[in-house]
């Protein structure tokens, strides 16, 4: 029989695992809370409870050729980095474009998954939801959730003494929505992240006075990189990540810090991380540095105390007349249908298998998709997770056995714990993690094999961006177009930004952006060597 899958949620994750589901012959129902697809990226000018929230002025962070499903690329005019409202629409483009419309029912809350009695055997699930205040119990096969980990604000009040003195507004970046109501007023943003300082520079064009304040600083990178190209097609690489995870730690480091800084010098700017060698998301903001520079934001070190109106910091400076505080402190991930010690099955941490399955379940029929994070697009990623987490539910990938999924885990915090400084976090190394995924199900780019029978992809796929496409390049799911793709999405990229033609478009030179970075390494090894 048709194996029957809920998914939670129709946001990329969602619409990831209905195509993987259909691809593989089971039986999809998604249920989702809003009215439309989309997800975070779906736009409301008010905050919805349950349903994550984005400002009106939010833009993509990772290019359009790293962004897209790996089988359909945005229309050759689509921005390299889109507003929210045009990723939304090449989101239901993509919907409509694979039909997988039919297979949600809209405005459908989910209010709980539980094991059925028999689940040791059969691994099925009693869902319960509700629509229009009428409650339904279906029985299915898996259990998908894409309900993302954007929704719960992270307000951590009490490590702020004094805040309930504060008599000024207070609220979380979830609630904002656009800079109208701040004109003229004196605003204190809580966190460094990316919504802080999309936040902060937005009301410094209309505010009195911006300050951010951060605990512990973070990279800042602009979108543009080296000679203009879009960051991640330059900086995602099978090449460099290959690089620093095998160049000696202090030269890996020390090469990672000088990227970080190529740009302006953090220290300058109060930005510069506790530990800058640790590759904590950094945030994307072009224009923070200039704000900066021009006095309307300023960095200050974490809050020690508010009084009534004001607040101290804890290099004793005062930030006086506060009108507004305003928390970008993150999110907590929660499944409130859904008992916890299931995904928390140790110690109250998340332990899942590759971010996905949780291990001590008697039968693999619950998958949790989109709960990872990295420098890499989540549209690739949660496609990739889909079509492992499938073919595991369908039967046909097996999973290893729970000690080696514990092991599994626990090697990996362990990694973290060097690369992230924190071993519980849900970051990992993009182009590593889906070459793991890509391993399960045979969608592994053969490199060698590549070089000796196409050489001229080989190139492109190795030394270029690690765009999606190489993920369909073969095993199932197999696009006959991903060759073409990679070939030409170079292409695609520079189209939209030659709208007055001044000679023909260049393309970056794959081998000089890793032959100084090469050239540096080999050098400083010999010198090493010679030295000691």
């Amino acid at each position: 029989m048709v194996k029957k899958v809920a998914i939670i949620g129709a946001g990329i994750s969602g619409l990831a695992s209905i195509r993987s589901c259909l691809e593989e012959g089971l039986e999809p129902t998604c249920f989702e809370k809003g009215e439309d697809v989309g997800g975070l990226w779906k736009f409301s000018d008010h905050v919805e409870e349950g349903r994550a929230s984005i400002y009106q002025s939010v833009f993509t962070n990772s290019s359009k050729e790293m962004t897209c499903f790996p089988d359909f690329p945005f229309p050759d005019d689509f921005p390299n980095f889109m507003h929210n409202s045009k990723l939304q629409e090449y989101i239901t483009m993509f919907a409509k474009e694979k039909n997988l419309l039919k297979y949600i029912q809209f405005k459908t809350i989910v209010s709980s998954v539980n094991k059925r009695p028999d689940f040791s055997t059969t691994g099925q699930w009693d869902v319960i939801t509700e629509k229009d205040g009428k409650k339904e119990s279906a029985v299915f096969d898996a259990v998908m959730i894409c309900s993302g980990h954007h929704v719960y604000p992270n307000i951590p009040k009490e490590s702020f003494p004094g805040i309930k003195l504060f008599k000024g507004t207070c609220f979380h970046s979830r609630d904002y929505k656009e800079p109208g109501m701040f004109k003229g007023k004196r605003v204190l943003v809580i966190g460094l992240g990316n919504s802080g300082c999309d936040i902060a520079s937005e009301l410094s064009h209309i505010a009195e006075k911006v300050i951010i304040s951060s605990r512990s600083g973070s990279w800042v990178m602009s979108r543009v990189w080296d000679e203009g190209y879009p960051w991640d097609m330059l900086f995602i690489t099978r090449f460099e990540t290959f690089l620093k995870n095998t160049l000696p730690t202090v030269i890996s480091d020390w090469w990672y810090m000088k990227q970080m800084n190529a740009r302006f010098k953090h220290e300058n700017y109060g930005l510069m991380p506790l530990n800058g060698t640790l590759r904590k998301e950094p945030v994307f903001n072009d224009e923070l540095p200039a704000r900066i520079l021009c006095g309307v934001v300023t960095i200050k070190p974490n809050v020690k105390e508010f009084t009534e109106d004001s607040a101290i910091f804890e290099d004793g400076t005062v930030f006086k007349s506060i009108d507004c505080v305003i928390f970008a402190t993150g999110y907590n991930y929660a499944y409130p249908f859904l008992d916890d010690s299931i995904i928390k099955s140790r110690d109250n941490e998340v332990t899942l298998f590759k971010g996905i399955f949780p291990p001590p379940l008697e039968k693999p029929t619950l998958a949790v998709i989109g709960l990872v994070q990295s420098l890499g697009a989540v549209i690739p990623t949660t496609d990739l997770q889909s079509r492992w987490a499938v073919q595991v539910i369908k039967g046909t990938c097996p999973l290893p056995s729970v000690k080696d999924m514990m092991n599994d885990i626990d090697e990996k915090m362990g990694k973290k714990l060097k690369l992230f400084g924190k071993s519980d976090t849900i970051q990992t190394d993009y182009v590593v993690y889906m070459d793991e995924l890509a391993s399960f199900i045979g969608a592994k780019p053969n490199i060698p094999w590549l070089f000796l029978t196409d050489p001229k992809l080989a190139l492109e796929v190795y030394f270029g961006p690690c765009t999606p496409y190489q993920f369909r390049l073969v095993g199932p799911g197999k696009w006959p177009g991903a060759r073409n793709a990679i070939l030409t999405q170079w292409d695609r990229l520079l189209k939209p930004m030659t709208t007055r033609v001044v000679g023909s478009p260049l393309k970056p030179c794959l081998f000089c952006n890793w032959f100084r970075p090469v050239l540096i390494s080999v050098v400083s090894i010999a010198a090493f060597i010679v030295l000691f």
